[in-house]
């Protein structure tokens, strides 16, 4: 844990002092393998559904899981280090979070926002500029961009992290369009199964980091309202608590600035509590690999 987490670390900052790293970031081989395994097994029945998918993904990540287990306990851990560095900066993002909400924050009117706001909604569909809508895809791109390849590479190692960047490309985007209806459901649901722990967690350092009777209410609330047992709408629906309570305590202690749109500051806000959260998970983090070593 203690190699990860400096890996984590490090695959944060170089992301922002080495902003060109994103182009080391694409997928285009997936979907080609996925096209690939298509052509070959079109006329087998298995693989139009789980199975398929299941054998699409878990090639390239059982690849990395060997890799990952010649690695280890060699020269001091270094290789393995280094190893799980180079998946995480590869399975991190792929795009930085801040450029992408600091672009729709100084677009300079609402055509060019919207553009900008595309980049916050890669499951497809019209992007919206409204306040509550940018804060849940805020959040809702964290846990794909950030939190998801944390939690899975913790707990799986770089494996972990690429099963995850995976699972989540194939419920959306490009390598989406490639599969056949039965996989595209199949890639969702294995992707909610991975997201449900770590939107939970992100909730928890949500409720931590910002009002926790708030978070904890909207938490509540979402569940009594008939809410899907594997859908991780709570984590948007505890965000958009979260900024209301910011707002009104930024209000409560205003002082004269310039005057921003409603949609802006509940944006602004949203990626601060993304920052603080995140913060959160790896103080904690950093404390359990102390005691480790403490012990």
């Amino acid at each position: 844990m203690a190699l990860t987490l400096i890996a984590v670390v490090l695959a944060l900052v170089l992301g922002h002092v080495v902003p060109g790293l994103i182009v080391l970031r694409r997928y285009g081989w997936f979907v080609g393998w996925l096209q690939a395994l298509g052509r070959i097994f079109s006329g087998t029945g298995a693989w139009a559904g789980r199975v398929g998918l299941l054998v699409a993904v878990g090639l390239p990540v059982g690849a990395v899981a060997v890799a990952q287990w010649l690695l280890d306990g060699h020269a001091y851990g270094l290789p393995l280090f280094l190893f799980v560095l180079a998946v995480l900066i590869y399975t991190w993002g792929p795009r930085d979070l801040d450029l992408d909400v600091d672009a729709v924050v100084n677009a300079r009117d609402n055509e060019s926002r919207r553009a900008a706001a595309s980049a916050l909604f890669p499951e497809g569909g019209e992007p919206t500029i409204e306040g509550p809508s940018l804060v849940e895809a805020v959040f809702r791109c964290a846990l794909w961009r950030w939190f998801g390849i944390l939690f899975w590479a913790l707990v799986l190692g770089p494996a972990g992290a690429l099963l995850y960047r995976l699972v989540s490309l194939a419920a959306q985007g490009e390598s989406l369009k490639v599969l056949s209806p039965s996989q595209g459901a199949a890639a969702r649901l294995f992707l909610s199964l991975l997201n449900w722990p770590v939107a939970h967690l992100m909730t928890l350092g949500l409720a931590l980091a910002a009002n926790f009777d708030g978070v904890l209410a909207a938490w509540r609330d979402w569940h009594a309202q008939g809410g899907r047992s594997l859908d991780a709408g709570f984590l948007g629906a505890a965000a958009r608590a979260s900024v209301v309570c910011e707002l009104a305590e930024e209000e409560a202690y205003a002082i004269d600035g310039p005057a921003q749109a409603p949609a802006l500051l509940e944006l602004r806000d949203a990626m601060s509590l993304v920052w603080r959260v995140l913060l959160l998970w790896l103080a904690a983090l950093a404390l359990v690999v102390i005691a480790g070593f403490v012990n």
